[in-house]
């Protein structure tokens, strides 16, 4: 099955994708959601904490919620185009 995708439909539900996430992370997200950043989808890897990924309104530009809520532009990794 190699080359098939595994990342699964994201959630419809706002609240599926905030599951998981820091009282901090979920206080700078209602924040930035008033600048128009978007909480596009959140890594789940495994045995460690969610890493929610938002998008500023462009798309252009993104950053991961840290656990105090705190941004982060370089994560250390990058993502698919």
């Amino acid at each position: 099955m190699y080359g098939r995708e595994r990342r699964r439909d994201t959630p419809s539900d706002p609240a599926a994708l905030r599951a998981g996430l820091t009282p901090g992370q979920l206080k700078a997200l209602e924040t930035l959601e008033q600048f128009k950043w978007t909480l596009k989808f959140v890594r789940r890897p495994m045995f460690l904490d969610p890493v929610p990924v938002v998008f500023d309104r462009t798309g252009e530009r993104w950053a991961v919620l840290e656990p105090d809520g705190s941004l982060n532009e370089s994560p250390g990794f990058k993502l698919r185009d």
